[in-house]
This record gives structure tokens, C-alpha cells and sequence, in this order.
């Protein structure tokens, strides 16, 4: 995803986004740290959803019924804890383009952490 991002941002101009620094400084009471915590989040959050994605993959969830079920597991849940935390509005308030460049950026990352898994679960 980060990759995505990096490209998607060079292209259109916007800026890197906060969001990750933003739930981690809410959750730890430390409104003055997003800069500093955005990186290690928006990478432990990576990490955390590979995980997530390994253990659909053990269920037998896989190729393109275990990239929805992914997609829609992770984006959910991010839309629900950013909202919770104050952080974003529900999706529906949002600008095409911040509707867009999320479910781009979620459903790029849900597609090659899914193609991974996929062939990794083949040599099994």
C-alpha cells in the first residue's frame, strides 16, 4: 500500500496522510505525537492486516472470494474505528476523492497481500 500511495501521491499532488498518526496518538492520550507515530502505525497496521489475511487464507479463503472478504473486513474496519475516534466523517460525507484514493489505496493493498497469501498457501 505504501508503494500505492507514494505513486498516487506523486501524481495528484496530495499530501501524505495522517490518519495512522491520528489513531495511534488518540489511543495513546498523545494529541502532540502524530507526525512522529504516523509511519510505525501506518506499518504495524500493515503488518497487523497481513496477519489478518494469513488467517483468512488458513480458513480456506482464498483468490478473489478471499480478497473481498479482506477488503471488506479491513475497510470496514478502519472506517469504523477512525469514525469512532473522531478522526473522519462516515464514508457517505466524504469527497469523491477521499472515497476514491481510500478504496483505492485498501483494495491495491487487499489484492497483492491476497495474491501473496495465495502463493504462499500453493506450497503448502
Amino acid at each position: 500500500m505504501t508503494v500505492g500511495q507514494y505513486i498516487e501521491g506523486s501524481l495528484t499532488g496530495r499530501q501524505e496522510s495522517t490518519v495512522p498518526g491520528q489513531v495511534a496518538a488518540r489511543l495513546l492520550s498523545r494529541p502532540d505525537d502524530v507526525e512522529s507515530l504516523s509511519t510505525p502505525t501506518h506499518w504495524a497496521h500493515g503488518v497487523a492486516m497481513g496477519s489478518l489475511r494469513g488467517a483468512l487464507s488458513r480458513t480456506g479463503l482464498r483468490g478473489i472470494k478471499g480478497s473481498v472478504a479482506f477488503f471488506a473486513i479491513m475497510w470496514t474496519g478502519d472506517v469504523v474505528l477512525y469514525r469512532v475516534l473522531g478522526i473522519v466523517e462516515w464514508p457517505w460525507r466524504w469527497t469523491r476523492a477521499e472515497l476514491v484514493t481510500d478504496l483505492g489505496h485498501k483494495a491495491f493493498y487487499a489484492l497483492v497481500t491476497s495474491a501473496s497469501y495465495d502463493s504462499l498457501s500453493q506450497r503448502d
